[in-house]
């Protein structure tokens, strides 16, 4: 299942970008507004806005955007790297 939006032409217009950046600026501002929410995981806020893990978690972190990491994970974590 695929979910397509439809922006307005006004508003599309109103953006203070050149044309071939909005789409691709549009994904990443929902991808980081859902993942702030807690609404998609960092893996598939990453997926929907394109980036590297790397990429995304420098984007976070510019904008002040904690990472969910819990406890859970960071036991999964020590239990992945002792082996």
């Amino acid at each position: 299942m695929a979910i397509h939006l439809e922006i307005p032409d006004a508003v599309a217009e109103a953006m203070r970008l050149p044309g071939g950046e909005r789409q691709q600026r549009m994904l990443t501002e929902l991808a980081v507004s859902l993942y702030a929410q807690g609404i998609l995981s960092f893996g598939k806020a990453r997926q929907l806005c394109e980036m590297t893990k790397y990429e995304f978690g420098i984007l976070l972190g510019k904008r002040g955007i904690p990472r969910h990491y819990s406890q859970d994970d960071f036991q999964d974590d020590l239990t992945y790297a002792r082996g």
